[in-house]
Formats: C-alpha cells, sequence, structure tokens
C-alpha cells in the first residue's frame, strides 16, 4: 500500500493472489557465482577451484528451496502425487544432500550456453494438465509460460525456472539421469576406409 493510499484511509483491495510458484533462488544463485569457475567473465583464474564450503551451500541451498517447493505442492490434486512429482523432488533433494555432504572439488553442471539453447516450448502446444514435474504446478497456470524441453526426451518438459537451477548443479536429467552434455562421438570408421581407398587410387 503506498503512503496517499494510507493517508487517505483508502482500503487495500484484496486480490486473489496466488502463492508464488518457487522460492526466491538470490541466495543460490549469489553463492553459486563463488563455484561456477567456467565463468570467464567472473573468474579470470581459469585453474581456480572453488573452496569445499561454497560448494556444500549452493547444493544445500538449493535442497531447502526444493524442499520448500515439496511443502507447497497442491495435496488436493491426486494426478500430482500419482505422475510421481513428490518422489522426483524428494530423489533430487536427496542427491543435493549428499553432494552437500560430501562436495565434489569442481562443478559438474551445465554451462548458460547449453541452458540458452535448451528447446522452448510454445505455448500452444501445452494443454491445461500439463506440470512441471518439480513444482508440479500447470505450465498455464503461468500468464507466460517459460517451459523447455531437455535433448533425453520430449515429454521431459520443465519451468526454466525450476530446471536451470539443477542443471546449474547437476548434468543430468532429474527425471532418467541420463547425461545432458554428452561428448560428440568421432566420425565412424567406416569414413576413414572410404578416405584410405581414395588415396589409393588418386
Amino acid at each position: 500500500m503506498s503512503g496517499y493510499e494510507v493517508e487517505h484511509n483508502i482500503p487495500k483491495e484484496e486480490k486473489a493472489e496466488h502463492p508464488p510458484r518457487r522460492p526466491d533462488l538470490s541466495t543460490f544463485f549469489s553463492t553459486l557465482e563463488l563455484v561456477d569457475t567456467s565463468d570467464p567473465q567472473s573468474h579470470h583464474n581459469v585453474h581456480a577451484l572453488p573452496q569445499p564450503e561454497n560448494m556444500a551451500a549452493a547444493f544445500r541451498l538449493l535442497a531447502n528451496a526444493f524442499e520448500m517447493m515439496r511443502g507447497r505442492a497442491p495435496d488436493d490434486n491426486e494426478e500430482h502425487h500419482s505422475s510421481g512429482g513428490e518422489d522426483l523432488l524428494a530423489n533430487m533433494i536427496e542427491v543435493l544432500r549428499q553432494n552437500a555432504d560430501d562436495p565434489p572439488a569442481e562443478l559438474k553442471g551445465c554451462p548458460d550456453s547449453f541452458l540458452d539453447e535448451l528447446e522452448r516450448v510454445p505455448k500452444k502446444s501445452l494443454k491445461k494438465s500439463d506440470t512441471c514435474p518439480i513444482c508440479v504446478n500447470p505450465f498455464l497456470e503461468d500468464e507466460y509460460p517459460l517451459v523447455v524441453q531437455l535433448p533425453c526426451h520430449p515429454e521431459h518438459r520443465f519451468d526454466l525456472d525450476c530446471i536451470r537451477p539443477w542443471l546449474k548443479l547437476n548434468s543430468t536429467c532429474p527425471l532418467d539421469r541420463k547425461e545432458l552434455l554428452k561428448k560428440k562421438q568421432p566420425p565412424p570408421v567406416e569414413d576413414d576406409d572410404d578416405g584410405e581407398y581414395d588415396d589409393m587410387y588418386a
């Protein structure tokens, strides 16, 4: 309420506001800056290794945020629970807590360039029943949904704001645990044979 409304005793409009879809992650992202040495703009020393206590803090902060989201999950919707959303979040929290207790030496998450290139799902191709597996909220509840599809499976769709913090710490899909940052396979051996064959008759 502004000062004007208070001074003139104007009653505050009651809006039926939805609770926020996810907790504030600003502390998590500021901690992430301390441990993400892959960004040359924020880290000048390419060989810098993050401090274990900062790594542990990043994993712990995200685990706590997901724990809060788990508590907010809509209980009245049986479909969410049968789809395993609750179990998925519990598993993700468990992985994060294990990493917080025994932090890795360096971050194994996805770079921002990977996140920027994730396939965006257009709003018109979303159904009312489609929900984010992490926050279990329907995508279309958001006026401007920003939904991304992971490369491992066309059905693995998430709110970008939910999946981004996970992918900054882990380069695996939380649903099937597939590694998302696969190295490009060398070309098949057949191509080399053709090359040698051509050389022989050149």
